[in-house]
């Protein structure tokens, strides 16, 4: 399975919310497998191609137990007021990562493979995984996050990687 590769367009389109179907969990399953593949902490549809309302994130607390969970249509319903900076990546941009400061929890709403709408709230790394896919679903890469000269930076290094 192909990844999208910075600075592929579809990076930067949003999903649009739709029910939870045959198509929409077949995307999630395909997320699930490049996930594994990459491995990754997390991704969103775009990442294999597809511009969909689904991520997957890791929920364990360890990489070496990604606990993978699904989360179709999600959306933030809170966070928290305090923040810290971490390191964050993605498959699209590989070799590349930067410092980005989230919120250190987040509740979110999502349905589940049945469409069964849930509220759950998420801290530390899985809160960060789950904020950085909900937003690249969105159409927000995680490099517009940072400054210009951040930005610039990272790309250069990307540039310089890929030779």
């Amino acid at each position: 399975m192909a990844i999208v590769l910075y600075p592929d367009a579809r990076l930067t389109q949003a999903a649009t919310a739709r029910p939870v179907d045959d198509a929409l969990r077949a995307i999630g399953a395909d997320l699930i497998a490049a996930a594994k593949a990459a491995p990754a902490y997390g991704l969103a549809g775009v990442h294999i191609g597809q511009v969909a309302p689904v991520v997957v994130i890791a929920t364990g607390s360890s990489p070496a137990t990604p606990d993978y969970l699904l989360l179709y249509n999600p959306e933030v319903v809170a966070v928290a007021p305090d923040k810290a900076s971490g390191p964050e990546g993605s498959v699209s941009l590989p070799g590349v990562q930067v410092e980005i400061e989230r919120p250190v929890w987040a509740e979110l709403a999502f349905d589940d493979a049945a469409g069964t709408r849930q509220t759950q709230r998420f801290e530390g790394l899985p809160a960060r995984i789950a904020l950085h896919e909900i937003e690249q679903m969105n159409g927000v890469f995680f490099l517009s996050k940072l400054s210009r000269l951040k930005r610039d930076m990272a790309l250069k290094k990307w540039k310089k990687r890929a030779g």
